[in-house]
């Protein structure tokens, strides 16, 4: 993904979606030509040039300092998600030997394997950041049942979060707030790139959704980011119905790249009563099997 590229289209997208009136500035007339905020008005906020903001927004990001990022930051007002993406599209646009290139992501070792199935309260997956599904529990498979099983699931690799959300009809019922979940995915996948444009696999990713889905393809347009470290899922499960689960994302420190996913539900819910049922279901013929994936996953 060319960087320069993501770095003009995030930043002018910022800006345009800020009025003078929310960044505290008076508007002058009623002939302005752009949306937002003009370049000018973000240097100034930013306390830089204004020929130095544009070369910026021009995509060039590359020497940048902390302060001035942050300057940026402030000025266009960006939550946290979209202040680490800044930063990272300001690393990915550094001199290619200073760039940290990530080394594939080791397969999920045995020992967590272990500990997933050790959990037979709570479904648990493992999951890279691409979203594909490497792992999981008995109740973890029989949760994500639909994408395990689905159209958008291709034998010999893994079942993927991105592909059931936009590739899969059955995910509009999976999801009870199909939107979020397909924006949220989006947010996770443009930070993802934002973080290692040298990522092949997730370029393969974008480009495939892109293809074949019009829905992704506006939303990714949109460059918004978003941080997956824990909240609440509203799941319509084809089994047991509606699920309203916590849900909380542990790295894994010894796969950097890979993070556990484990779901609960408050006890004496009736989302506790459903995932009681969910293992029973997990037990019989009718579940389905472990994730097939590679030996190794590729980050």
């Amino acid at each position: 993904m060319d960087n320069r590229d993501e770095v003009r289209d995030f930043l002018a997208s910022r800006r345009a979606r800020i009025t003078p009136a929310q960044a505290g500035l008076t508007a002058y007339g009623s002939n302005r030509r752009v949306a937002g905020l003009r370049r000018e008005e973000v240097a100034m906020l930013a306390g830089v040039s204004s020929d130095y903001y544009v070369r910026l927004e021009r995509g060039n990001l590359s020497g940048v300092s902390e302060s001035v990022l942050e300057a940026i930051a402030r000025a266009l007002q960006l939550d946290e998600a979209e202040r680490l993406h800044l930063h990272d599209l300001a690393r990915a646009a550094g001199p290619r030997t200073a760039r940290t290139r990530r080394r594939p992501t080791p397969p999920v070792p045995a020992s967590v394997q272990v500990m997933l199935d050790a959990m037979t309260g709570a479904p648990a997956v493992v999951r890279n950041e691409r979203l594909d599904v490497l792992a999981g529990n008995a109740l973890g498979r029989a949760l994500y049942a639909p994408l395990l099983t689905g159209p958008s699931f291709v034998e010999g690799r893994p079942a993927n979060h991105a592909r059931f959300a936009f590739l899969d009809p059955a995910a509009r019922d999976y999801w009870v707030d199909w939107e979020k979940a397909a924006r949220d995915t989006v947010g996770i996948l443009r930070g993802v790139a934002g973080r290692n444009p040298l990522d092949r696999a997730t370029h393969d990713l974008v480009g495939e959704l892109s293809t074949r889905s019009e829905e992704f393809r506006e939303r990714w347009a949109r460059h918004d980011v978003h941080l997956h470290r824990g909240g609440l899922k509203h799941i319509q499960h084809p089994v047991v119905g509606r699920l309203d689960l916590m849900y909380d994302t542990l790295p894994i420190a010894q796969a950097p790249g890979l993070t556990m996913l484990v779901y609960t539900a408050a006890p004496g819910t009736p989302s506790a009563d459903a995932l009681r049922l969910l293992a029973s279901w997990a037990a019989s013929a009718d579940a389905p099997a472990a994730p097939t994936t590679p030996t190794t996953a590729v980050g």
